[in-house]
């Protein structure tokens, strides 16, 4: 009798273990997929003028990782200290692939210490004279062999990348979901020709949305090609447009203060295992500091989780 309440003790003992272990572990993976993130070109300026105490700043506003653009006028390296001094991690940056030598591109990225570098804008050649609006202008006249072209340069830098122990990610604004007949859109074209081993996508959710798409659709149907996403919000009266550039280019607001409601679309980027969840807001800000703006941010990605 003795034996056997001893076993039963024992299977007791080992089935609550079980429990705990799963609840910890439940527990462990969910804090994991909970870091909010911050793309540090919100508060490019800030940074710039006071490099230290900005990411300070960030931290103390709850941020737990952020997404280099720009290097605040330090090194790569330099910039990535002051980083870990801040107590954040930095798991991916914005680079400039294509405006640059990809060597020198993946050199910043690995002095960086990312694991992610993503193309803010990927052109199918050599960038156009007349520096941001040409290169914008460029965008809206991209062609489905222009897109073909992108695709191709897409993969020979994942291939450079990843012999440099990086991931290369391409992230979107809108003028890849222009019809481009047939219903046939850039970004269709991307997804189709690129190496899901070679590019992975950095969905712009903000972005996608105003030009007419969905993410969630995006994290439903191909979700092995979405491990980072950035959140952002435009204003109701924001109108659904493709073209980039010009007066009618819509200006993002402050998450919550918009129309996008990330609670489907962040339900479904975790579901498609997106790891990292970048607040974005382009500015300049109205009526509050970059710093404040980002604060409002977090508070409501972090309602949303």
């Amino acid at each position: 009798m003795k034996a056997q309440l001893s076993r039963r003790t024992f299977l007791a003992q080992a089935a609550t273990a079980v429990v705990l272990s799963a609840a910890h572990t439940h527990k462990a993976w969910a804090a994991e997929e909970e870091k909010v993130g911050l793309q540090l070109y919100t508060v490019g300026t800030a940074l710039t003028e006071d490099p230290a105490g900005t990411l300070k700043k960030v931290k103390a506003i709850g941020f737990e990782e952020v997404e280099v653009a720009g290097f605040a006028k330090l090194t790569p390296k330099a910039l990535r200290g002051l980083i870990d001094d801040a107590g954040l991690q930095c798991p991916a940056a914005h680079l400039q692939f294509g405006f640059e030598e990809t060597g020198k591109v993946l050199e910043q990225a690995n002095d960086l210490r990312v694991s992610y570098a993503a193309s803010s804008i990927l052109l199918p050649g050599a960038p156009v004279a007349g520096g941001i609006a040409a290169v914008l202008g460029q965008l809206n006249k991209l062609t489905a062999d222009d897109f073909k072209k992108i695709a191709e340069r897409a993969n020979q830098i994942g291939e450079q990348a990843k012999k440099a122990g990086v991931q290369f990610a391409y992230h979107n604004h809108t003028h890849e979901f222009r019809d481009l007949g047939g219903g046939k859109t850039g970004y269709e074209i991307l997804l189709a020709e690129t190496e899901p081993a070679l590019v992975q996508f950095e969905a712009d959710c903000g972005w996608m949305i105003t030009a007419g798409a969905h993410p969630v659709e995006y994290f439903r149907r191909v979700p092995e090609r979405f491990r980072m996403i950035h959140i952002k919000d435009f204003p109701a009266s924001t109108k659904v447009t493709t073209e980039m550039g010009g007066p009618n280019m819509p200006h993002p607001t402050q998450l919550g203060q918009g129309h996008i409601d990330y609670k489907p679309v962040i339900a479904a980027a975790r579901r498609a295992g997106v790891k990292h969840f970048f607040v974005e807001q382009d500015p300049p800000m109205v009526g509050l500091t970059a710093l404040e703006a980002a604060a409002i941010d977090y508070k409501y990605v972090r309602s949303v989780f």
